[in-house]
């Protein structure tokens, strides 16, 4: 029989709950919704660490005024049966109440240039609201580690700066991005998709795939390529398209040959997705 996680609400329950975690403990957080994704990332965290520890938490502060925050999805309990399945250990549900006692913080954590670009040029304030709990989070829990999927790679590149720059002391570890068989990146939003949106959504993946069998002709083939394939369908309609360093997210010249990361973001019907694909510009080096 599958043993349930310890489920906890507040502040109060999660400090001798944490406690009683022997050994290593690896936290995977989430914003609810779980799907495979999630699920690869708790089965990656179950090879870093004697534990796996889950937060479930939809961030207000990372959501504009006008963004999805009132539709996403909320289905604890099955989320808790994913975890089950999944061996999780240990689940911290709060409430914006509980993990923003205060209301909203006086006190942010600044994502700085980074998080100025690319999603943070659409969604302004959006990083800084993520680092921000991430922060909060990782001193509830404690960790040794905390995982983090491929598929948010500002997000990802953001979080590893945070934690090198103001000396946290957890690794923090990348996931691969988990697509679904049709090569659409897993995400909560996918719901939003109708059957006609899912097939325009494909254009995206298909784009970082075009892209990426053209990495040994250079940047500016990379993105030819993708573009091309952007431009047939019409009803993606593309926020951006580009090709970055994945250290800087700054687009890489003509001559660039090395790791670059192919990144891509649209809204299709009402849903705004994102993906990505590290790549290697030109020949691996020897």
């Amino acid at each position: 029989m599958t043993a349930q996680p310890v489920l906890v609400h507040t502040r109060e329950d999660l400090r001798p709950a944490r406690d009683q975690l022997g050994g290593t403990v690896a936290v995977v957080m989430t914003m609810g919704a779980l799907h495979e994704g999630h699920a690869e990332l708790i089965r990656q965290a179950k090879k870093h660490a004697d534990h796996v520890a889950v937060t479930i938490f939809l961030n207000p502060l990372q959501f504009a005024h006008g963004e999805d925050l009132s539709r996403y999805p909320r289905t604890l309990d099955d989320d808790v049966k994913i975890c089950a399945r999944e061996g999780v250990s240990l689940i911290f549900a709060p409430t914006p109440d509980v993990v923003y006692p205060d209301g909203e913080p006086g006190v942010r954590i600044s994502a700085g240039k980074l998080g100025d670009v690319l999603e943070g040029a659409s969604r302004p304030g959006h990083f800084d609201g993520v680092l921000t709990v991430v922060a909060k989070l990782l001193h509830l829990m404690r960790p040794d580690s905390a995982l983090f999927g491929q598929k948010d790679a500002q997000q990802l590149l953001l979080i590893r700066r945070m934690t090198k720059d103001l000396d946290f002391p957890v690794d923090i570890v990348a996931v691969p991005t988990v697509r679904e068989a049709d090569g659409l990146a897993l995400s909560s939003r996918n719901t939003y998709l109708s059957d006609a949106d899912r097939e325009v959504a494909q254009s995206l993946s298909r784009a970082l795939h075009a892209g990426e069998a053209m990495s040994l002709h250079g940047p500016a083939a990379v993105r030819r390529a993708a573009r091309d394939v952007l431009v047939r369908e019409p009803l993606a309609l593309v926020d951006y398209l580009v090709l970055v360093h994945p250290d800087t997210l700054e687009e890489v010249p003509e001559w660039y040959r090395g790791p670059a990361l192919l990144a891509v973001a649209a809204k299709v019907g009402t849903t705004r997705l994102i993906d990505n694909l590290p790549l290697q510009i030109g020949p691996e080096p020897a």
